[in-house]
């Protein structure tokens, strides 16, 4: 099985409503009056970090990309989870998880530890309070409503090429990604539809638009790129971890996104970039399997 057909499958046992039908970035759960947002997220030794990288970066990286995934429904952090297997770097990895806990403000509230051989799988559970509700979904996305991303894409293709490469050039943006947390909750009362661009622009603007039943045209020219001679990899290459969402044409926003493209009636594909229509998702962007 790839990904999306592994996905498809458990659909058929994540039906509480919680789940959102395994089609978002996070779980959110109605509680006593207020919503519990809940993601997971595990990266893998020599597929989301280089072998022999700093494992301060890892920790830092493992967190950040779940605090990501609750900026985009608009949470505050509560805590986090850790699932560690042991290995090169370990005190490594525990500065790096207090630096980026510290920077953010987020408790450790526990985890687990296994022992292991060969490449290392590390794991991430990541609790938030919604600042509103209902919370953002990739789904909800209207005609007539434009399309934003917060920030430049392409610093983290050019920063794992950096670091892998050894050429000295700043890496910070691959190694130690900043989500938006404090953007993702200024935006959360306005959004119609929102995600964090982890797989790149091009494959998640087509995850958001299938889930929202419409077609989002962009303009490749508009979206603003690290590097404007690889624009297209650039879209593509994704770990950008910026805001993606879409809004009314008339709504004032509390902050200055790029704006990028427009939402159309359902057409042919979920996605036109530039014209040209794409209906499948292969090559958009990074999948597993």
């Amino acid at each position: 099985m790839n990904e999306q057909n592994f996905v498809a499958a458990l659909r058929s046992i994540a039906t509480h409503r919680a789940a959102r039908g395994l089609a978002d970035d996070a779980a959110a759960l109605e509680l006593n009056g207020e919503t519990l947002v809940v993601t997971h997220d595990a990266m893998v030794e020599g597929r989301h970090w280089l072998p022999g990288q700093d494992m301060a970066d890892v920790a830092w990286k493992l967190v950040a990309v779940n605090l990501s995934d609750l900026a985009a429904k608009g949470a505050e952090p509560l805590g986090v989870l850790i699932g560690h297997t042991l290995g090169d770097g370990d005190a490594r990895f525990i500065e790096g998880l207090r630096e980026v806990l510290e920077t953010y403000g987020v408790p450790l509230l526990g985890g687990d530890t296994v022992g292991g051989h060969g490449a290392r799988t590390l794991g991430c559970t990541a609790l938030g309070r919604a600042s509103r509700c209902p919370v953002p979904s990739r789904a909800g996305a209207q005609p007539g409503d434009r399309v934003y991303v917060t920030g430049t894409l392409g610093l983290a293709m050019l920063g794992f090429e950096a670091l892998r490469d050894r050429t000295g050039a700043d890496s910070t943006a691959y190694r130690r990604p900043a989500p938006r947390l404090a953007e993702g909750r200024a935006l959360a009362p306005i959004v119609t539809a929102m995600m964090d661009i982890s797989d790149g622009l091009l494959l998640d603007a087509w995850r958001l638009a299938e889930a929202s039943g419409v077609t989002l045209a962009i303009d490749g020219n508009d979206v603003p790129v690290a590097d404007a001679a690889r624009r297209r990899e650039c879209l593509s290459w994704g770990d950008d971890y910026e805001l993606l969402f879409t809004a009314p044409a008339a709504m004032a926003l509390p902050l200055e996104p790029y704006y990028i493209g427009t939402v159309r009636p359902w057409m042919e594909a979920p996605l036109v970039l530039d014209g040209e229509p794409f209906s499948q998702a292969k090559g958009l962007g990074y999948q597993h399997g």
